[in-house]
């Protein structure tokens, strides 16, 4: 059995988006339990429960290590009639921002 070149650059290729999407996953997660906790804090409802990707890019840490820059969006409701939205950035897996717009009490 023979393995050419291009079959292990395409089983590289395979691995690194599955690892990639992977590792993304549980961002996203890291995201979406940070997101609720700030809606608990700020006593809003987080609606669909749910954040979705928005952007992602690369982007050095403060230690100058290269991770993914990911930016998600929610939806929220202050008052149950107006949606608003929010956002929540990470840096590889750390949260660095969760920002919600301007809302009705």
């Amino acid at each position: 059995m023979n393995i050419e070149l291009q079959d292990l650059f395409w089983l590289s290729l395979v691995s690194f988006v599955c690892l990639h999407w992977w590792q993304g996953q549980k961002v996203r997660e890291t995201a979406l339990r940070a997101t609720r906790k700030r809606c608990e804090e700020l006593d809003v409802q987080l609606l669909d429960d749910s954040v979705g990707l928005r952007a992602i890019w690369l982007k050095r840490d403060l230690r100058g290590s290269l991770r993914f820059w990911r930016s998600y969006q929610f939806e929220f409701t202050a008052t149950g009639e107006n949606r608003y939205r929010g956002r929540v950035v990470t840096l590889g897996q750390q949260i660095e921002s969760i920002e919600l717009d301007a809302h009705r009490f």
